[in-house]
């Protein structure tokens, strides 16, 4: 009988490196492949570009390929346990980093019936996230990116929605990452957001004016362009009160085009503006989403108003709660999610001043926290503060230096 070997990959980007892990394996025995899902993938970095029966199609027809099996998590262990393989095939670039301890679980668990980790050299030269950075470069079509909202609200326990307002402020989204961990057990792992908030407040702020009534939807086209040309990340569009029924429905349509993942509309007749955006749609991918702002008047009066709103069609309900009411909004999300499950997302937007943070909102159901706003009011002071400060000691190299980045920086950055 074969020995059975075991292989983990992403496999978003077939390329060499992963060739020669399969190759290698299969001069072991039979090799079972097993391909990470998207919520697996999602945990530790950007989802990927290809789902994951895609990815698994893809895996299943390489040379000396036996099977392949999903992976839900990263660690592999319960996958091993299942299978109990003889050999476990991975490249020597997880003996480092934040794979370490994935891989010492590995060893320790092949160890209980004398299975062997096997590791050839790493190939060096080309990766899945060099290749990634790579088409990130190249762009996105819209309906690529269209689509791309479903499938991180199906991936991740919480989806992080940022606002932007401007080209810039769109690619400080799209490249801004952190080494962190969230949790207590868990290793650093890369965190960034995963989707941009284009808001009628911060909209209207950057272009000096108090509020979207003095800013038309051709203008606010225009920022959506300036965003969508350089980056890839899904847009959540903020359509305020959406005007009529019969604007909404245009402003649907335009938005389909270009690519949007979702536009959130409120005020007046929501029911007949979602009905009217759900008619105009070409492709049904444009998720609608209905805003909640009715928390105030307590729990049951917005949970009325949630079930009119998905009654009526829409996918999804952007909640906008205040501060002072986080305890009630907590209560609100945990009840939206008994009611409605998972089929019907919850977004939140996170309250200025509230300490609750994305964990916790996603432990009470959650599906997507909006920071809303956030960006252009941090522009504003630190444009304030230089501002003054060249007028108090002139335009001094040592007040440049002290509070603006090299203009190369943001060279390299556009």
């Amino acid at each position: 009988m074969a020995k059975q070997v075991y292989v983990a990959m992403s496999a978003d980007i077939i390329h060499p490196g992963h060739l020669n892990i399969i190759r290698e394996a299969c001069k072991l025995g039979d090799v079972t492949v097993g391909v990470l899902t998207d919520s697996a993938i999602a945990s530790y970095k950007r989802l990927p570009y290809m789902n994951y029966e895609q990815r698994a199609a893809v895996v299943a027809a390489l040379k000396g390929v036996t099977r392949v099996i999903p992976q839900e998590q990263l660690d592999y262990i319960p996958n091993l346990l299942k299978l109990k393989p003889d050999f476990v095939v991975h490249g020597t670039d997880w003996r480092t980093g934040v794979q370490s301890k994935t891989r010492q679980g590995v060893i320790d668990t092949l160890a209980q019936w004398g299975g062997r980790l096997v590791e050839p050299e790493y190939t060096e030269g080309i990766s899945s996230t060099q290749l990634n950075k790579a088409i990130r470069e190249v762009g996105t079509t819209p309906d690529i990116r269209r689509r791309r909202l479903r499938r991180l609200l199906g991936a991740k326990p919480v989806v992080r929605v940022m606002e932007a307002h401007s080209g810039l402020s769109g690619l400080v989204v799209e490249r801004a990452f952190a080494m962190a961990k969230r949790g207590a057990a868990a290793a650093p792992a890369r965190q960034e957001f995963d989707a941009i908030w284009l808001g009628t407040l911060a909209d209207s702020l950057a272009k000096g004016r108090p509020d979207n009534s003095f800013v038309d939807i051709t203008s606010r086209i225009r920022t959506l362009n300036d965003i969508l040309e350089i980056t890839t990340k899904p847009i959540v569009y903020d359509a305020g009160s959406g005007g009529t029924a019969e604007h909404f429905a245009m402003l649907v349509r335009s938005l389909e085009r270009l690519g949007v993942s979702a536009a959130v509309t409120g005020g007046a007749d929501v029911c007949e503006k979602i009905s009217a955006g759900l008619a105009a749609q070409v492709t049904g991918e444009l998720m609608l989403l209905a805003r909640s702002s009715t928390l105030c008047d307590g729990e049951e009066a917005a949970m009325d108003e949630c079930r009119k709103f998905l009654n009526a069609g829409a996918d999804g309900v952007l909640l906008q709660p205040v501060a002072a009411m986080s305890d009630m909004a907590r209560s609100f999300i945990r009840k939206f999610r008994a009611e409605f499950g998972s089929e019907k997302p919850l977004f939140v937007v996170h309250a200025s001043g509230d300490a609750v943070g994305e964990e916790e909102l996603a432990g009470c159901g959650a599906s997507a926290v909006v920071y809303a706003d956030l960006l252009v009011r941090a522009a504003y002071p630190a444009m304030r503060h230089c501002a003054e400060c060249i007028l108090e000691h002139g335009a001094a190299a040592e007040v440049e230096s002290a509070l603006c980045v090299p203009a190369s920086e943001l060279e390299e950055l556009v």
